[in-house]
Order: structure tokens, then C-alpha cells, then sequence
């Protein structure tokens, strides 16, 4: 697995292999404040070889910006001591870290016996087409978010942060900015293309950019939400291009890219069922390196697991690696074979893959 375990270099940031751990929410941190157990969690994925490690979605100062209450802020005295701690305990274990900004938008709570207590914000006040949830953002409410991720970030940078990414998939606020079906302003902000709504994730970037130095900036992107998970956002190379050259422009170093498994091809009909997924078909017409994601050494997607299925391990990492090896993609993200696997990237490089366990949902009840 030469490639899987080789060097990788962003703006001057050295990863030791291409195995990024990816965010996952956990709910852990009462009153938002990450806790000594989530610092000895990602420290397990340090000491297992992990090349870098991004946080769970944790939230920028604004009202109702997280949609459960276990989220953790990335704000306030209490929230940055306990994140400052995470990212010291990870760096002696060996590791980098990187925490995943994050603004929930118009998600409702998943538990109902939790509700929402204020009223949350998002670009129309729609949850997706035709639902309306909680309230439209003033033109001030947009500029104070936008300082906001600022704030966030220039933090992380101040604890120790090796990098940085922000949210912006998967029907979250960024997201809800871009989809035609949550976000019908007439101002600046709103627009009839994905072209035209690309400007408040524009905003938020190239502020962030000059906030942050030569700190590495990621922005995750996905081409589904989870109030439609048939959506996409560009159904062409060139619709793709149009929506993420200005991400590059704007001064992200590196794109996420979101899919349910990363071996699926992003435009079957142009390049066939072993063409470019999406990670590559950003990486070719943007230019910037990827990280690609998605149910890896896994069988089945995450959908199999919300419905609460056994997900067994699988022992054939042979079209992962390349992939690596064309360069498709620059690094991949696991998910929750790093929860069931603290030690995967240790495992693999060993040659242990067929000792791999396979991930059951209750594994999300503690942190382990």
C-alpha cells in the first residue's frame, strides 16, 4: 500500500500518509464543551497512524447554529480550553488535527424528544422546497455569520490547529446557500445559478483566508443533502467547474468531497462505471488536491447503518489504492471504520486488513 502511506504536503503542512479521519458527530460534549474522553478518542486515532485528524462538526458563535444539544462549540472560554486540550493531547500522541467549522442551518434536531428551543436561521427559512422552518437571515445576520466562521477560525489557529476545514455539505447552512430549493434570496446571496449562490460561501472563505495566514484551508462539499438524497447540485463537468473554480478562487487549498462510496463514478454516463468519482472530477477540472470519502473498507453505506444494519469490514482495498496510485484523489477519509478500528491505519500498513472489525450503530453510544 505504497501510496496509501506516502507523504502528502498542503501549504507546507506534511501529512505522513493519505488516511484522514473523517468528521463525525458524536453529541458527547455537555454544554458544548469537549471533554477529557473526546481527547483521549481522536488521541487512540493519533497513536493509530492516522495522517490527519478532523474533528467532529463543531459550531461558530451564533444563535441556534448547532441542532442537538451535545454538539460542542467552538467558541467561548470553556469550549477553545477543552479543544486547546484535544488538539495537545493528539499533537503528543504524534498526530495533526484539524477541526470541521460548522453552522447546522435549518436541520432539525434527529432525537424529537429534543427539540430546537430557539428559532434557527437559514437562507429563506426553508428546511427544503416547499417546508418552511424557522426564519430567513437579515443582511445582518449573514455578515455577523460570516464573521463568525472568521472568529472560529483565526481561534483555531490561536490553539494550535494544523489545519482547518468548514462545513459546507450536506444540507448544512453553507449547503442550504447553494441549493436552488433552500436558498430564494433576491439579494446578494441568493441568485438564479449555482453560480449566483456561490457567494456567500465565497464570502466565507475568502474572509476566513485572510484571517488565517498560511494556515491550510479545507471546504467539504457534497453533491447530496440530506433532505434529498437523489439532489445534485452540478449534473455537468461544467456546471461542476462553475460551482467550484470560485471555492479555489476564493482561497480554499483543498475541496472534501462528499460521497456514499468513493469507488462511484461521478458522471457514469461520460467516462463508464470505472470512471473519475467525484473527488477526481473536482481535482481535474479545479486543480486543487481532494480528499475523497465514502463507506471505505466497508460493505454497505451509512444509510444501511442509520437503519441501525451491521456493517462488516471488508478485506479488498486494491481499487482504493489505485486510484492513490493515478492520482485521482490526494487522501481519503474514513469514517466509521475508524470508529470500530481506532488502530485501521496501523492495521493496514501492517497488512492486518482481514483482522478488521466491522461497525454495529450501538458503537455510537459511548466513545471509545
Amino acid at each position: 500500500m505504497s501510496t496509501l502511506f506516502s507523504p502528502f504536503t498542503i501549504r507546507g503542512l506534511t501529512l505522513p500518509n493519505r488516511i484522514v479521519m473523517a468528521p463525525m458527530t458524536r453529541n458527547f460534549s455537555d454544554n458544548g464543551v469537549p471533554t477529557a474522553e473526546m481527547a483521549e478518542y481522536y488521541r487512540k486515532r493519533a497513536e493509530g497512524e492516522v495522517g490527519l485528524i478532523l474533528s467532529e462538526g463543531t459550531v461558530i458563535d451564533r444563535p441556534e447554529a448547532r441542532n442537538d444539544p451535545g454538539i460542542p462549540y467552538f467558541h467561548g472560554e470553556a469550549a477553545l480550553a477543552g479543544w486547546k486540550n484535544v488538539v495537545d493531547t493528539v499533537h503528543a500522541a504524534g498526530g495533526l488535527f484539524a477541526p470541521q467549522i460548522w453552522h447546522t442551518g435549518l436541520v432539525r434536531n434527529q432525537f424529537p424528544d429534543k427539540p430546537r428551543p430557539g428559532t434557527p436561521e437559514g437562507p429563506s427559512g426553508l428546511f427544503k422546497p416547499g417546508e418552511p422552518y424557522g426564519q430567513a437571515m437579515t443582511r445582518n445576520d449573514v455578515i455577523d455569520t460570516i464573521d463568525a466562521y472568521v472568529d472560529a477560525c483565526r481561534a483555531a489557529v490561536e490553539i494550535g490547529c494544523d489545519a482547518i476545514e468548514l462545513h459546507g455539505a450536506h444540507g448544512y447552512l453553507i449547503d442550504q446557500f447553494f441549493w436552488d430549493g433552500t436558498n430564494q434570496r433576491d439579494d446578494e446571496w441568493g441568485g438564479a445559478t449555482l453560480a449566483d449562490r456561490n457567494r456567500f460561501a465565497t464570502d466565507v472563505v475568502s474572509a476566513v483566508r485572510k484571517a488565517i495566514g498560511d494556515t491550510p484551508l479545507f471546504l467539504r462539499i457534497s453533491q447530496w443533502s440530506q433532505q434529498d438524497y437523489t439532489r445534485r447540485l452540478a449534473t455537468t463537468p461544467d456546471e461542476l467547474a462553475a460551482w467550484t473554480q470560485p471555492l479555489v478562487d476564493a482561497g480554499a487549498d483543498m475541496l472534501h468531497c462528499s460521497q456514499r462510496r468513493f469507488w462511484e463514478p461521478e458522471f457514469p454516463a461520460l467516462d463508464g462505471d470505472k470512471g473519475l468519482n467525484f473527488a477526481g472530477w473536482v481535482k481535474k477540472l479545479t486543480g486543487v488536491p481532494t480528499i475523497s470519502v465514502g463507506s471505505v473498507s466497508l460493505s454497505q453505506d451509512f444509510f444501511g447503518a442509520f437503519a441501525g444494519q451491521e456493517t462488516d469490514a471488508t478485506s479488498d482495498l486494491g481499487d482504493l489504492e489505485e486510484r492513490l496510485d493515478r492520482g485521482e484523489f490526494d487522501l481519503i477519509a474514513v469514517g466509521r471504520a475508524l470508529i470500530a478500528n481506532p488502530d485501521w491505519a496501523k492495521r493496514v500498513r501492517e497488512g492486518e486488513i482481514a483482522k478488521l472489525d466491522g461497525y454495529k450503530t450501538d458503537m455510537l453510544g459511548e466513545l471509545v
